[in-house]
């Protein structure tokens, strides 16, 4: 009896760590994709409206620390790269942003609709706000 379950103990011990080891892509990670796609938000503001700037510093900061998290999940330097260089989750991130500043009045023809929200932003100490700084 103890032959007949010896090799199915031992092969769930050998691919258990494999199971372990198996992640959910970097997108589905709340707290790192959310905390990017805040940013993302917060630079396009910064792009787009003169009289606020990004607070890039701390932007890098957190980004850094997003880094070593993701690193202490099990997700390498190269999967981190690849989640950040891959064309679909960009076009992703662009269409969420996208949607969110449509939806609270922005117009890319009008650079004070940028303006309006970043300082609501910053106002609220939104997630996206505290990425902000008015001149």
């Amino acid at each position: 009896m103890f032959k007949r379950l010896a090799a199915p103990v031992l092969a769930i011990a050998i691919a258990a760590p494999a199971f372990a080891a198996a992640k959910q892509p970097l997108r589905e990670v709340e707290e790192i994709d959310t905390t990017l796609y805040y940013i993302a938000v917060a630079k396009e503001i910064d792009d787009y409206c003169e009289e606020i700037d990004g607070r890039r510093l701390k932007a890098l900061g957190v980004i850094w620390d997003l880094k070593s998290k993701a690193n202490a999940m099990g997700y390498s330097d190269s999967e981190i790269r690849a989640y950040i260089d891959s064309d679909a989750e960009k076009a992703r991130m662009r269409a969420k942003g996208e949607a969110y500043l449509a939806a609270n009045g922005v117009n890319y023809e009008k650079p004070e609709t940028f303006c309006a929200l970043g300082r609501a932003e910053i106002q609220r100490n939104s997630a996206i706000g505290v990425y902000l700084r008015a001149n």
